[in-house]
């Protein structure tokens, strides 16, 4: 069922005045494909606009902070806690991908995910934003929820 329409069927935010405070998590992926260039280029701090992880890693924290600003049907909701973690895999055609991980953290009505994949999302774009002079053609991967658990529906994890 969809909760986001009024009786004329027009949307509106959900309410959550009734639902149980639980501690909540989500945790979001999405990733980058970049050239070999783009990869040497990060990890020796070559990038002309600063040290490109800790930029992006703050860039998702921002966006994780203000998801209810840019989703409009998103709560504004308390965070207690969020941690982006990165992780390099060498893909083939001399290619490397660097995953993005999101974890964000609640205890409140309502879940974290838009949270976890808006940070994701930014961190990735970032990331572009900050290598594109070195190489335009990075690709931007799958963004996705990983796991989340609490609240009313109960826990999820990706197969």
């Amino acid at each position: 069922m969809l909760t986001h329409f009024n009786n004329d069927g027009r949307a509106r935010m959900v309410d959550i005045s009734n639902k149980e405070a639980s501690t909540r998590i989500a945790i979001a992926r999405s990733s980058i494909i970049m050239s070999n260039q783009v990869y040497d280029a990060i990890q020796n701090q070559n990038i002309k606009k600063g040290d490109v992880l800790s930029v992006a890693q703050v860039a998702g924290i921002m966006a994780a902070k203000q998801t209810s600003s840019l989703i409009p049907m998103c709560h504004p909701i308390p965070i207690s806690g969020i941690n982006i973690t990165f992780d390099w895999q060498n893909i083939e055609n001399d290619k490397i991908e660097l995953i993005i991980q999101t974890e964000v953290k609640t205890v409140g009505s309502t879940g974290v995910e838009m949270e976890a994949l808006t940070a994701a999302s930014i961190t990735a774009l970032t990331v572009y934003d900050m290598c594109k002079a070195v190489d335009k053609s990075m690709t931007i991967g799958s963004t996705y929820l990983l796991e989340k658990s609490g609240g009313k529906n109960g826990d999820f994890t990706r197969k």
